[in-house]
């Protein structure tokens, strides 16, 4: 399954940033950490470009500007700090010091999680996550969450119809003050950032790893859970039986939440602005991101949300 997720790019990135620059930078960032770049397989692009390479024994990320590199830099301390805990999360490969940073493009280079299609339990995902907001929390800090800081920088350059920015930027402003009264009921802590079932991979072992480390803050515990719910209550992208595996997991049910409807409107919204990022490079995208703001602007159903 393939997810939402990333933040804003600027219009200039959109016209320089494409899969074409980012393999030329991979394929730069791979002669300098010594990795073969033989086989470069383009897998997802967003935020970050990513790709398999090395025959599927290593992901490589390519970050779209060097406004991303502290995140990226973040990223590398959280996987050494999870590697430290013992946590099942993707192991950072070479031997190289990363992230290597080409042009100002942050690349980074992991393990290759056995097909990369094939994905852990729901049942594996709650005691995963349970597990990882039990750890003891990292020496270093991480910024605290601010789910509509990118917002109107991402409408603002997003190449859709104007009427439908309006709509969006509307419904966020309305939502940041319903966001501003909620009463969390989890403790605060780290947090992933985007926990769902795409970012939870097997290895070769058969053993599933947390994956996509970029997205750690500090805030409410409900927002890991929120993307898994939502799969299942908004999208039906996860049966109720799954579902039911995942809350038993975690030991938590964040749909009996009084705030559950505010917290999932909320990321019904960033996955939306998210995709906008790619509206005027892909027809498809574009089409998406219409249906998905038509469906909010209606209230009619999320079934037909495609992933990305």
């Amino acid at each position: 399954m393939t997810t939402d997720r990333g933040k804003c790019m600027t219009t200039g990135e959109q016209t320089a940033f494409n899969a074409g620059r980012a393999e030329s930078v991979l394929r730069r960032a791979c002669s300098r950490a010594e990795v073969d770049p033989d086989g470069i397989e383009l897998l997802r692009f967003g935020d970050h470009a990513v790709f398999r390479l090395a025959k599927g024994r290593i992901v490589a990320r390519v970050a779209r500007s060097s406004d991303r590199l502290p995140s990226v830099q973040r990223e590398v301390a959280v996987a050494d700090w999870l590697a430290v805990q013992d946590y099942p999360a993707a192991h950072l490969v070479t031997a190289a010091d990363q992230p290597v940073v080409v042009d100002g493009h942050a690349v980074t280079f992991w393990e290759g999680l056995a097909d990369g299609d094939t994905y852990a339990s729901t049942r594996e995902m709650g005691e995963l996550l349970r597990r990882l907001h039990e750890l003891k929390p990292p020496a270093f800090s991480l910024p605290e969450l601010q789910p509509f800081a990118k917002v109107s920088e991402r409408l603002a350059q997003a190449e859709i119809r104007a009427e439908i920015r309006g709509f969006l930027s509307e419904r966020a402003q309305a939502l940041e003050v319903e966001y501003a009264r909620l009463e969390f009921v989890l403790p605060h802590g780290h947090v992933h950032g985007d926990f769902n079932v795409g970012n939870v991979l097997r290895d070769d072992t058969g053993q599933p790893k947390v994956i996509d480390l970029d997205g750690f803050v500090t805030g409410p515990r409900e927002w890991d859970l929120m993307q898994t719910a939502m799969y299942f209550d908004s999208f039906g992208w996860h049966t109720a039986s799954e579902y039911a595996d995942f809350a038993a997991g975690y030991g938590f049910d964040v749909r009996a939440w009084s705030g559950y409807t505010v917290l999932r409107s909320v990321r019904e919204l960033l996955m939306i602005t998210w995709l906008s990022q790619n509206a005027g490079a892909d027809p498809r995208a574009a089409q998406e991101v219409e249906k998905r703001a038509e469906s909010l602007r209606t209230g009619a159903s999320r079934r037909d949300w495609a992933p990305f």
